[in-house]
């Protein structure tokens, strides 16, 4: 008798053991796919259109910077038309569809954050797009008063949440895959 309860015991306790190391590994694997989606559907896509809107930003400052190597647009001397005519040409082209692909990966996949509440920066980065699609909307009617939105672009930070998100994922994807972190 003993026997059999010793054998029913071992046999409850190796299905319990199944059970609660299937759950966990089942547990890995949702983690991981969720940390796969993050990097692929928005910190990945975030952190290469911030860096890309950062170089070129770059690029576009040195190649249009005055003899005093001070931007037109933080100068004593308002900027001349041919620079305002450069500015309006680079924002419609470049930075305009930049930032509004930053907006719609925020909005479309907000679901993918990291944090529990969107963060201030993320909202600022809308409002600044929005803000500059009213002053290109006016100046596809031909009024050229206004050349920047009317809230501020959070470059900086932006580029600081997107890289570090980046980074403290593919960490956690690299610990969850089971590879040793060397670096």
């Amino acid at each position: 008798m003993i026997a059999v309860v010793v054998t029913i015991g071992l046999a409850f306790v190796g299905y319990i053991a199944t059970y609660v190391n299937g759950l966990r590994l089942a547990q890995r694997q949702e983690r991981l796919a969720r940390v796969n989606r993050q990097l692929s559907n928005f910190y990945g896509p975030l952190f290469a259109l911030t860096e890309a809107n950062s170089r070129t930003f770059a690029a576009f400052a040195a190649r249009n910077v005055r003899p005093d190597g001070r931007s037109p647009f933080v100068h004593e001397t308002p900027p001349a038309e041919e620079e305002l005519a450069e500015w309006r040409l680079w924002v419609t082209t470049v930075f305009l569809p930049n930032i509004q692909a930053m907006r719609d990966l925020v909005i479309r996949h907000a679901d993918l954050l990291s944090e529990p509440e969107m963060p201030p920066l993320l909202l600022q980065l809308c409002a600044h797009v929005s803000g500059y699609e009213i002053t290109v909307a006016r100046w596809a009617q031909g009024s050229y008063d206004q050349h920047q939105s009317v809230v501020s672009f959070p470059s900086q930070e932006i580029g600081v949440y997107a890289r570090e998100g980046f980074a403290r994922l593919k960490r956690e994807q690299a610990r969850l895959l089971g590879r040793r972190d060397d670096g």
